[in-house]
């Protein structure tokens, strides 16, 4: 027969073992569903470093460098046309002479003032400047085809003669506003054309004294331009 404490400790046997049980039953990891396939490892994507800082060793050969397009891959090459024909300031007669293949045609002439200079703008069609000459001359301004004395205001007469050019189109009809200009500038008093004949067109410009001259040509549009010291 057990005696009573034979019991005591047959209890707390039983009991730790219960304990144990349940310890290592919680342990256990949960088993797989049956038929799942394992899934594939992510990779996390590389980090760039923040821009403006350097690579470290082995990533400048891992990613190559990527060109970017800036504003300056855009612009279009500059014209490879030799420069405008620009002449510095003289009283002495200038010419140049040119043979295209048809006549230029004059479509305007303007005058303007600036600080210290006046400017005439003969404007053409076609893509160059006539053949030009330029002196000051002494009165009488005569029309080429009348032969007729145009009276001219000022003390300085600049002829500017044009050729091959025309300033008439086939109908005869003259292609500028007007053949007489009366600007009133510092120097530039008045201007008036005197031929339009045989491919040659001449105006001659009044002003004030026979003061220091340059030309210039200048494209988009086509003109050539007359500068008049004050």
């Amino acid at each position: 027969m057990m005696t009573r404490s034979g019991r005591r400790m047959t209890s707390l046997w039983l009991a730790g073992c219960l304990a144990f049980a349940g310890c290592a039953k919680k342990e256990e990891p949960a088993a797989a569903p049956t038929g799942a396939q394992p899934q594939p490892e992510v990779q996390a994507p590389p980090t760039s470093p923040p821009p403006g800082t350097l690579p470290r060793e082995g990533e400048a050969a891992a990613r190559p460098p990527v060109h970017t397009a800036s504003m300056g891959d855009n612009e279009t090459e500059p014209p490879s046309h030799a420069p405008a024909k620009n002449r510095e300031w003289t009283t002495t007669p200038v010419s140049l002479k040119r043979r295209p293949a048809q006549s230029v045609t004059l479509r305007s002439v303007r005058a303007g003032t600036h600080a210290d200079f006046d400017r005439v703008v003969f404007e053409f069609d076609g893509p160059q400047v006539p053949g030009y000459q330029l002196q000051y001359v002494d009165k009488p301004i005569i029309q080429c085809g009348s032969g007729d004395e145009t009276p001219l205001a000022g003390k300085g007469f600049l002829q500017v003669t044009l050729s091959p050019a025309r300033g008439h189109d086939d109908q005869g009809r003259a292609t500028v506003a007007a053949l007489e200009l009366k600007p009133r500038l510092p120097t530039l008093l008045e201007l008036v054309r005197t031929c339009d004949f045989e491919a040659e067109v001449t105006w001659v410009l009044g002003t004030k004294a026979p003061n220091d001259f340059r030309v210039m040509e200048l494209s988009e549009p086509t003109r050539l331009v007359v500068d008049v010291k004050h």
